[in-house]
């Protein structure tokens, strides 16, 4: 694609208020791919305001022609999924197959899911003698990371249209080209003017303006803890609503009499996806001792079905994290864990290609839950196994981080995997293998977040009560 020089406001492209631009690198090779303008306060404010007049009239338009518009979003986006997913392989380095599948597949299947819950939602109930309204929040700042450039915009726009809510969306500056391509499918769709608006620009600059302007109603933040505490306190001083998604630092269970190659081998492979830079991977591994030399076995061969490398080529499943201050936060972590007693068995801190931000698939063993790899997020190709002894001590692992956003949990059978994962304090768990659901919640317990994505609990994020007593 080719990048646009200004905003998307108003329902058009015109020019930034500022003269300044954000290099989009490709992280394959570290070269300039596009430009885009690095949005001011004033970029903000214009965005924001075209927001909040747009409010009105979108929010009277009836829940199913929102749901009919989000029908041709959908269509729209799937009309450019070759053009977005070479964006997406071109700007984050995902390899062309997860990029078809999971980033631009994934969305499309969210988009067509509001499509229909803007239409058959119930927005309106009745209690005893009072009639209860489900309304707008009014407008939302859409703060989108660079890990899923555009499942996460759409687990924003989607729900906030089918709530009756408008938008500014700020996507992170490492992947702008594919919020771009976002706004011009919004455009084709037909979705009126002013009811979404796209900002590009830093977050320090334009993210920040857009968390603290008083015309914004909700801020819907997906990244780091530590930012979004940032944000969860800027709005709060405001007394204005927040939805976050944040860290992960998921446990993957595996109980005595679970399948343990199936268990180990899903677990590399979400681990490994998406080079390590999801939210909720499963970057622990918790194995019982007498079948832990088996799991660390299983695993090291597991990464050896991984390769890394250009991710435009064929049978490529590794691409490189996404910018050069991420390539050396990894690998140091990667050194933090050699150097902490940690027993390396694939992989390690060395970069295995010349150019690029490339991480080596790696796997440690002997890893104890007080190491530094086993408590903080790491964000890229690295999984940990750690032995326990019984369920309790494995429950006492599994729970023993500041996150709680995702798990995973095998076992002999269903009922087993299930009462254990009642125990686990995390928003969301896998029950042997179980698949990524769109109507499901997501969202995390702790300092994983606040308020759940997908599904009718997503849309209800964008909804404020109105009781009417009669």
């Amino acid at each position: 694609m080719k990048a646009h020089d200004g905003m998307y406001i108003d329902g058009a492209w015109r020019p930034a208020a500022g003269s300044e631009l954000i290099e989009v690198v490709n992280p394959a090779d570290g070269q300039v791919i596009g430009t885009v303008p690095a949005g001011t306060e004033e970029d903000v404010d214009a965005a924001v305001r075209a927001a909040r007049a747009a409010l009105p009239g979108w929010a009277a338009t009836p829940p199913a022609e929102r749901g009919a518009l989000i029908g041709a979003l959908r269509d729209a986006l799937l009309a450019r999924k070759v053009e977005l997913t070479d964006t997406i392989t071109a700007e984050l380095g995902s390899p062309l197959g997860f990029s078809k599948a999971v980033h631009v597949g994934s969305p499309i299947a969210v988009a067509a899911s509001y499509a229909e819950l803007a239409a058959s939602y119930a927005f309106e109930e009745r209690i005893g003698n009072s009639t209860v309204l489900l309304e707008p929040v009014g407008v939302v700042a859409a703060i989108t990371p660079w890990n899923y450039p555009l499942h996460q915009v759409v687990a924003k726009v989607a729900p906030a249209l089918a709530a009756g809510c408008t938008l500014v969306l700020k996507p992170a500056e490492d992947t702008p080209l594919t919020a771009q391509l976002f706004a011009e499918a919004v455009h084709e769709a037909g979705i009126p003017a002013g009811v979404f608006n796209l900002v590009t620009g830093t977050g320090p600059v334009a993210g920040q303006a857009l968390a603290a302007h008083e015309g914004v109603d909700l801020v819907s933040f997906t990244g780091s803890t530590a930012v979004g505490k940032l944000i969860g306190a800027t709005a709060g001083a405001a007394v204005k609503r927040v939805a976050l998604e944040l860290g992960g630092k998921s446990a993957n269970v595996i109980l005595p009499g679970a399948d343990l190659a199936k268990a180990v081998a899903a677990g590399v492979g979400h681990v490994m996806n998406n080079t390590g830079q999801s939210c909720n991977a499963l970057t622990r591994m918790l194995v019982h001792r007498d079948q832990y030399e088996e799991a660390v076995s299983l695993a090291a061969e597991a990464v050896a079905d991984y390769p890394t490398g250009d991710p435009r080529q064929a049978g490529i499943r590794v691409g490189p994290v996404v910018n050069a201050k991420q390539h050396e936060r990894v690998r140091g972590f990667i050194t933090k864990g050699v150097e902490e007693g940690a027993r390396l068995v694939a992989g390690g801190p060395d970069a295995p290609l010349e150019q690029g931000y490339f991480v080596a698939p790696t796997v440690f063993a002997d890893v104890t839950p007080d190491m530094t790899i086993a408590q903080e997020e790491i964000f890229g190709p690295v999984l940990s196994i750690l032995r326990y002894e019984d369920e309790e001590e494995a429950l006492s692992i599994a729970n023993g981080t500041v996150y709680g956003l995702g798990g995973a949990v095998w076992a002999a059978d269903e009922a087993t995997a299930v009462a254990f994962a009642r125990r686990m304090d995390t928003g969301q768990v896998d029950i042997n293998g179980g698949r990524f659901n769109v109507l499901a919640p997501f969202g995390g317990y702790k300092q994983s977040g606040v308020g759940r994505e997908l599904g009718p609990h997503g849309l209800a994020e964008y909804l404020q009560t109105k009781s009417l007593q009669f």
